[in-house]
Parts: structure tokens; C-alpha cells; sequence
């Protein structure tokens, strides 16, 4: 006796129109934006490498370096020399440039994942552990966050050098710091507001 044959459950791909093909293809004029992102990266690890190249330079006694990181950070110590202070902003700087760069990552991969094509890189043993889960929505969340951690080194850098700033600066900055604070909470909340709405239609 024959058994009835199972249909098939693979559904084969719909043949897209010409029209919609080409406003999907459209995702790909991105890339060259990515592309760009990917050399202002490079320009944040030459900047890198230079600060810290002066910064090495002004701890074994040279005078041009000193003059040069005086002239970056904004405050020149009272000996004339490398202090801990003058130390501490560059550092600063450089944790800025860092983070700068992070932000940078998360756009480029992120965004790429996102909006262009997948990289296909599940089970990479260095795939980020963020990108396994990240959408549109993930994405403005963590990139206000990195946001944040910029303004917050940005505003200690004004703190600790707050002798070489007017009260306007000092009271402008942070408020800006805080309407960051506050946009990122919004729109964490919002995307939490969306999830539990779309958990409720299923």
C-alpha cells in the first residue's frame, strides 16, 4: 500500500519585480558610506598613536613635546613640566579616541548587519557577543549609551582642567552631558515600550 507523499515544506523564493529588485538593491549604495567610516578610523589610529608618541616623548624630557601636549589639553602645569594632571588629560584623550573608535565598530558592523547584508558570522570564535542580537532598535540603544561614555569623558576632561574654563563652559557642557543622559533613557524606554507591545501582539 502507498504511502500519501508529504508536501513539501520548502517554499521556493518569490521572483521579485524589477521595480522593488532595484529599491532593494539600493541598500548597497551604503557600503561606500561604511567604507569611509572604515579610513576615519584609520585617522583616529594615526591620532592615537601620535598623542601617545608625545606623550611618551614629554616623559623622558622633551621640551617640544611638552610645548605640544600643552597646547592639545589646554593647561600647562606650574613647574613647566609633565605633571600628574597634564598626564591625566592626555590619558583622557586618548580613552576618548578609544571610545570614539568603539563607536565607530559598533556603526560599521552593526549597521552593515543591519541594513546591507549578513556577515555570516555565527559560530566565529571572535564574532562581538552584542551583534549576535542587534537590530535597528539594539543598535540606537547602544550607541546612545556610547554617546554617554563619550560626553562623560569629555566633561571630566573640562572638570579636571575647569581653572582654564568659564562657568558658561563648564555649566553648557553639562547640560548637554545631561540631555544625553536623558535622550538615552528615552530611548531605551521607548524600545522597551515597543518590544513589550510586539511580545503582546504575539
Amino acid at each position: 500500500m502507498s504511502t500519501p507523499t508529504e508536501p513539501n515544506l520548502a517554499q521556493p523564493a518569490t521572483r521579485m519585480r524589477p521595480l522593488p529588485r532595484l529599491i532593494f538593491m539600493t541598500r548597497w549604495l551604503q557600503v561606500p558610506l561604511y567604507l569611509g567610516l572604515i579610513l576615519a578610523q584609520c585617522v583616529y589610529v594615526f591620532h592615537f598613536w601620535i598623542e601617545l608618541t608625545h606623550l611618551i616623548e614629554a616623559a623622558v624630557g622633551s621640551r617640544q613635546a611638552i610645548d605640544t601636549l600643552v597646547a592639545v589639553v589646554g593647561y600647562k602645569s606650574p613647574s613647566g613640566g609633565l605633571n600628574e594632571t597634564m598626564i591625566m588629560l592626555v590619558v583622557l584623550g586618548l580613552i576618548d579616541v578609544v571610545m570614539i573608535s568603539n563607536l565607530l565598530i559598533m556603526v560599521i558592523v552593526g549597521g552593515y548587519e543591519t541594513f546591507v547584508s549578513r556577515m555570516n558570522l555565527e559560530g566565529h570564535p571572535d564574532q562581538p557577543e552584542w551583534l549576535s542580537h542587534v537590530n535597528a532598535s539594539v543598535l540606537k540603544v547602544k550607541l546612545a549609551t556610547a554617546i554617554i561614555g563619550i560626553s562623560s569623558i569629555h566633561l571630566l576632561k573640562t572638570f579636571i582642567n575647569a581653572e582654564n574654563y568659564g562657568e558658561k563652559v563648564l555649566f553648557a557642557q553639562t547640560g548637554i552631558h545631561i540631555t544625553f543622559l536623558f535622550s538615552a533613557m528615552a530611548i531605551a524606554y521607548t524600545d522597551r515600550l515597543m518590544n513589550a507591545s510586539a511580545g503582546h501582539d504575539h
